[in-house]
């Protein structure tokens, strides 16, 4: 990688911004530039920031006056946060994908595209395979939210790969990432101190710690290896397995119930994103074998060595049964409408 010049995505959130730091500490990245609208919240170390929206055509000109061979996409969005609303969540994955990919393809210097995606693209359903690999389709394809949006992403970086086969362009597939740094909608079910659950399942999970993600990167990086890849964790763990590990009690609720708890509840249950309903109720597995024999990467934590550092980091849960038993007692004509409605 000597003289590499890295454009990387997204760096005003925690996952990009430390992606960012630890492409620039590398000893052979000559450069570092980190795009977004906003500056980052933290130290970005010796990354140069530039403020971009992906969006706007404007990304190309930066590609070009900084001269950068390799780029990695990092703001793929899971929630809108500072964005403010769905709408501009998808705007900035769909239409900001686009915008880069278009960039990199007029590019005279690009040589790598790296696009940091989601096992979420395969969905969660009750017809699911034991074990998705990259080849595999959803069951039961997303029709809106987080995963439609995936699921066209990955289509234009295909496309992309198609019209500049002389571009290395490396997809990771990666499970949730968790670690003591990582707020996201399931590290922040996880921190709860009673872990709502859907009553009558028990969902099969699979995590990525944050330090292997970076680690995972770095390995792309480097070995500039073409192609699409689950990244993940060795094993996989049920959810009744993950509260038992991180000393939580978990709150089995009906179905109906389950989404909109956090609205009932709130503050004493975070609510769950729609996009990860069907995943707490099913779950899923990822096939890793592409990730160890082709791209010779293998994760340093597994997925209960992941689980095992964030409740370490966040320490046992503490026994507020009280007052949520107070609001569960206040939310009960809520959820029994709820469930009156949808017999209706």
């Amino acid at each position: 990688m000597a003289g590499r010049v890295v454009l990387v995505t997204g760096v005003s959130r925690d996952l990009g911004r430390r992606a960012a730091r630890r492409a620039a500490e590398h000893p052979a990245v000559e450069r570092v530039i980190g795009v977004d609208v906003v500056p980052p919240r933290g130290d970005i170390g010796g990354v140069s920031f530039v403020r971009a929206d992906i969006r706007n055509p404007v990304i190309a000109k930066v590609i070009a006056m900084e001269g950068v061979d390799t780029v990695l996409h990092m703001s793929v969005l899971a929630t809108p946060g500072s964005l403010g609303s769905r709408t501009a969540m998808k705007e900035l994955n769909v239409i900001g994908t686009m915008q880069l990919l278009a960039a990199a393809q007029k590019s005279e210097t690009v040589e790598q595209v790296v696009v940091k995606s989601t096992t979420q693209i395969y969905g969660a359903s009750n017809r699911d395979p034991a074990m998705f690999t990259e080849a595999m389709e959803p069951r039961r394809a997303a029709r809106s939210g987080y995963g439609k949006d995936v699921a066209e992403i990955e289509g234009y970086v295909r496309g992309f790969a198609r019209r500049r086969p002389d571009v290395v362009v490396t997809t990771l597939r990666c499970a949730n990432v968790i670690g003591p740094n990582v707020r996201s909608p399931i590290t922040d079910h996880l921190r709860q101190p009673v872990i709502p659950t859907v009553l009558g399942y028990d969902p099969r999970m699979q995590f990525l710690h944050e330090r292997d993600l970076y680690a995972a990167l770095g390995r792309v990086l480097e070995s500039r290896i073409p192609g699409t890849f689950n990244i993940a964790g060795d094993g996989i763990l049920t959810l009744s397995q993950i509260a038992r590990r991180m000393q939580r009690s978990t709150l089995p609720l009906p179905s109906i119930a389950f989404g909109s708890a956090g609205g009932f509840l709130r503050p004493s249950l975070a609510e769950v994103p729609p996009e990860l309903r069907d995943y707490f109720i099913f779950g899923r597995g990822i096939d890793t074998t592409r990730m160890k024999t082709v791209l010779g990467f293998q994760p340093r934590y597994s997925t209960a060595d992941a689980v095992d550092d964030l409740a370490l980091a966040i320490g046992p849960g503490k026994r507020r049964l009280p007052g949520l038993l107070d609001a569960l007692e206040g939310s009960l004509d809520a959820v029994s409408g709820a469930l009156e409605a949808a017999r209706g």
